[in-house]
């Protein structure tokens, strides 16, 4: 009810994320009730990857639009020290799968992390060159658990800005319904370089996310 009702107020655009949405058995039939809703014209979802090796076409079929992907590394060994997860190469492959699948879109969800996995941005960047996805960084946030766990590995969204731009990539413009995500494309490469850093000035001025808990909750904010 609570996504007719943000269709009816002319949301086009709905996200299943997580955690990890996945794991609810009856997941596919969200789907369908989702991509049935009448004013519902994008549907995407945000996983962790590691189931979509066996599912990307039923979801693609289901009627997903759109597949954002969270991977914090492109090293086997550097991807379980950060998520304590061993499954990188089916996330790994999920990827190419996505993309074989035919998605209007296929994203990549990256956290930067000082000392674990910053050294990497110039794989991530090559990593776009022949892949027609889109990659984004995201700042790691300062919540009320996390101060010393954020001191030790924040970094600055201006850190991949300055590679940017020193490396030609250019802002692309922003569509209508665009996440917080500002987008770079590059003529040497297939793929876009994202950004979303929320100490930037001006972050919350465009911000057009609502947010509906799997209990019905309401949320305006991320936070």
């Amino acid at each position: 009810r609570l996504v007719a009702g943000f269709a009816e107020l002319g949301t086009t655009k709905v996200r299943l994320t997580g955690g990890e949405p996945m794991v609810r058995k009856d997941f596919m039939e969200i789907v369908r009730v989702v991509r049935a809703t009448p004013g519902i014209e994008r549907l995407a979802m945000t996983t962790n990857g590691y189931k979509l090796c066996e599912t990307a076409d039923e979801l693609k079929a289901a009627g997903v639009d759109a597949i954002n992907i969270s991977i914090d590394s492109l090293e086997s060994e550097r991807f379980e020290e950060i998520t304590g997860d061993r499954r990188f190469a089916k996330v790994f492959e999920s990827i190419d799968t996505c993309l074989e699948a035919g998605f209007g879109a296929v994203k990549l969800n990256t956290v930067l992390l000082k000392g674990l996995n910053d050294h990497e941005l110039p794989g991530f960047f090559e990593y776009v060159r022949s892949r027609p996805i889109a990659l984004r960084f995201i700042e790691l946030m300062q919540t009320g658990d996390n101060q010393a766990y954020f001191e030790k590995r924040h970094v600055s969204g201006d850190v991949v800005r300055r590679k940017l731009d020193d490396e030609g990539w250019k802002p692309v413009d922003r569509g209508p319904v665009d996440g917080p995500a500002v987008e770079y494309g590059h003529p040497d490469h297939a793929g876009r370089i994202g950004l979303i850093a929320p100490y930037a000035p001006g972050f919350c001025d465009t911000c057009n996310r609502l947010r509906v808990t799997a209990r019905g909750g309401l949320r305006l904010c991320l936070f």
